[in-house]
């Protein structure tokens, strides 16, 4: 919980929530990787693994189809747009406030279902979220949802979970709330985690922002845990970009090659799921 402090008479506030730490990540051509389940996954867990991809959409890598389990992922638009084709959602288009909720549970493969858009370039994040243990081996789901079916409240998306009001059709685990946001220039906005949510991190997409300190284009923060606000204005520029809060995740982060488990044994249930599914 933030510190407080004592202000007139009996009253208290919180303190700003202050930023434990920012990072670049490493580049890999036009992926950006902010976060993996090694480092700073473990300090943000559930939220275990962001990369942010900015590309001409002539040049959009080329993902083969590929396996996971014991997570979920979110792939997030943030500029230009990506056509789908799914099985369970249909076809048609990802832009900005849109995006695909991938439950892998135990065990999916995918990769071929998204594909460039008629924008010149497109510039999205992926975020993998860590499962409780009953949904880390559970059934999978895939869901692409177009910007018209998010909610907005404010400048606020809401891609994941609850706030103001608003619930995302995505379907997660309760305890994780996911925002997209875009402040004009010099324009102000507070968040209020939901209770228990105590952590929180915020990665800009374009523009910067300041949240007691400096965040810049392609940074993610990292904020002390506690639920008092996290104030935001945006610089001259304006800002766009993704924040993340959840109830912390009370498990080890058990790591395979494609999948992350809350235990050895739910790993290895997971890994024999994706084999046995590997001939389809």
């Amino acid at each position: 919980m933030s510190q407080v402090t004592q202000t007139e008479g009996s009253r208290r506030s919180p303190l700003p929530r202050a930023i434990l730490g920012k990072t670049r990540g490493q580049s890999h051509g036009p992926v950006i990787r902010l976060m993996s389940p090694a480092d700073l996954g473990q300090v943000l867990k559930p939220f275990v693994f962001l990369d942010l991809v900015e590309t001409d959409t002539r040049n959009l890598p080329k993902f083969p189809r590929h396996p996971h389990s014991g997570i979920a992922t979110v792939s997030i638009v943030t500029k230009g747009n990506m056509r789908f084709r799914d099985p369970n959602s249909g076809e048609g288009v990802i832009a900005y406030g849109g995006l695909e909720w991938m439950r892998a549970g135990g065990g999916i493969w995918h990769g071929d279902e998204a594909s460039a858009g008629d924008s010149p370039s497109v510039q999205a994040f992926q975020l993998w979220i860590a499962l409780p243990p009953e949904l880390e081996n559970g059934p999978s789901l895939s869901q692409f949802i177009e910007a018209s079916f998010t909610p907005t409240v404010g400048p606020a998306r809401v891609l994941v979970g609850e706030y103001g009001g608003a619930t995302s059709p995505a379907q997660a685990p309760q305890g994780i709330t996911c925002l997209l946001v875009t402040l004009a220039p010099g324009e102000t906005w507070s968040f209020q985690p939901a209770p228990g949510q105590s952590i929180a991190f915020v990665s800009v997409a374009q523009g910067g922002l300041t949240a007691v300190g400096n965040i810049a284009a392609g940074e993610l923060a990292v904020f002390e845990p506690g639920e008092a606000p996290i104030k935001i204005r945006a610089g001259p520029s304006g800002v766009v970009f993704v924040l993340g809060s959840a109830v912390p995740h009370p498990h080890d982060l058990v790591l395979g090659l494609y999948s992350v488990h809350t235990s050895a044994v739910a790993l290895k249930a997971g890994e024999a799921r994706i084999e046995a599914l590997r001939p389809r």
